[in-house]
């Protein structure tokens, strides 16, 4: 809980702090980097580094959670909170690395705001910080221990699929040969590779699936997106690794997961590589032999272009009352619809609990429309890939 006095200091700050936010993350960067290069070249994803995504995620995760201290007094985002612990457990975020952020971004605080940065205000946003960085250790410490610790293991691919031009699957087991625990439909790993450069870069993929009890499978979209660098580990794992290699995978993290239970109509909609967690959750409902009705949606550029199709319409045609709907950009072929994703002519049943992942704007259409046809905003789930949770959360 906030304290009083910080609180009206917070309130009073809040503001001048907000607005000055995306500079003082920039010089925050720098200034860590600087000290630090390893966590640039070992940690942090230097393609978001690069676009500048990476600040606004922090700027964003800060800013929302002093709003919510002062207006809801004595309670804590746990969902938002759950989310970043999440990340940070499957990147393995240690907790003395928040002493390091704490050191780096205060100094970088002080440099933006300068004389207004009283020992007043400075006790204030500290006890912000400590409030949200000592929450997150208690949590990413649980979710360690529930998952046998911190740590990568070395997984081996037994075999690599092409799906698209621009994705590939990987199968694969633990190269120790030991148990391999259970996961949760849209749940992801973390896979660290080491690049050319000798850096170890990080990066997370949603599991598709569990082909054998002992194996895992992600996709990996090759990213084309022009930045500097940009998409290393997804060009490393598209132009590297093949059946035999060995990579390294965390436990697998996420708590945006389906739910069963009570028994609800389903909306499962997505975008491009978005479809990932969803192949995941129609997996899992078709093998427990899920009977509620489910709706299925995916928008992609064209039929050439949607990743696991093939699996996406097996695993929906095994359920007893599901719909699919899909739309193509270019070359929709009967039976699909040609353009953006519209539910316009998609049922929408009452009680229907929806799950959505795939590019920002794609989701905030869809949950606008969902909203209006009455399902209810608690009842819309998404999964935000990258730094862009904290755009997410202030759209």
């Amino acid at each position: 809980m906030l304290s009083e006095q910080s609180a009206a200091t917070v309130r009073a700050t809040l503001p001048a702090v907000g607005g000055a936010l995306g500079e003082i993350t920039e010089r925050f960067y720098a200034g860590m980097f600087e000290a630090r290069p390893e966590l640039l070249r070992d940690l942090f994803n230097r393609g978001n580094q690069a676009a500048g995504t990476q600040r606004e995620a922090l700027a964003g995760s800060v800013a929302a959670f002093a709003t919510h201290l002062l207006e809801h007094p004595g309670t804590r985002p746990d969902a938002m909170l759950g989310r970043i612990a999440h990340k940070h457990a499957s990147l393995g975020i240690a907790p003395d690395q928040y002493a390091i952020v704490h050191e780096h971004l205060f100094a970088a605080i002080a440099e933006v705001l300068g004389e207004a940065v009283t020992p007043e205000v400075a006790a204030a946003w500290e006890e912000v910080y400590w409030l949200m960085a000592n929450a997150l250790i208690a949590v990413e410490k649980r979710l360690h221990e529930e998952r046998g610790g911190p740590g990568w293991r070395e997984w081996e691919v037994v075999e690599r699929v092409t799906e698209t031009a621009d994705v590939v699957s990987f199968r694969l087991r633990p190269a120790d040969g030991g148990p391999v625990r259970d996961f949760r439909p849209g749940q992801y790993v973390s896979v660290r590779v080491v690049l050319d450069d000798g850096a170890r870069q990080i990066r997370q993929y949603s599991l598709t699936g569990a082909p054998g009890p002992d194996e895992r499978r992600f996709s990996v979209k090759r990213v084309h997106d022009g930045r500097t660098p940009g998409g290393e580990v997804s060009g490393h794992l598209h132009a590297r690794v093949r059946a035999g290699d060995v990579l390294e995978l965390s436990e697998a993290y996420g708590d945006l997961v389906l739910d069963t239970e009570p028994a609800a109509p389903l909306l499962l909609a997505s975008a491009g590589i978005g479809v990932t967690p969803m192949i995941a959750m129609l997996a899992h409902l078709a093998d427990h032999g899920h009977d509620a009705p489910v709706t299925v949606v995916h928008g992609d550029r064209s039929p050439a272009d949607h990743a696991l199709r093939v699996d996406h319409e097996a695993y929906a045609a095994k359920l007893p009352d599901a719909s699919v709907h899909l739309f193509y950009e270019q070359d929709a072929p009967a039976g699909t619809a040609t353009g953006h994703v519209d539910l316009t002519g998609v049922p929408v049943a009452a009680g229907t609990r929806a799950y959505l992942c795939g590019p920002l704007p794609f989701m905030r259409g869809v949950r606008e429309q969902l909203i209006g046809r009455g399902v209810a905003p608690a009842d819309i789930h998404y999964e935000v890939f990258g730094p862009d949770l904290w755009l997410a959360e202030r759209g």
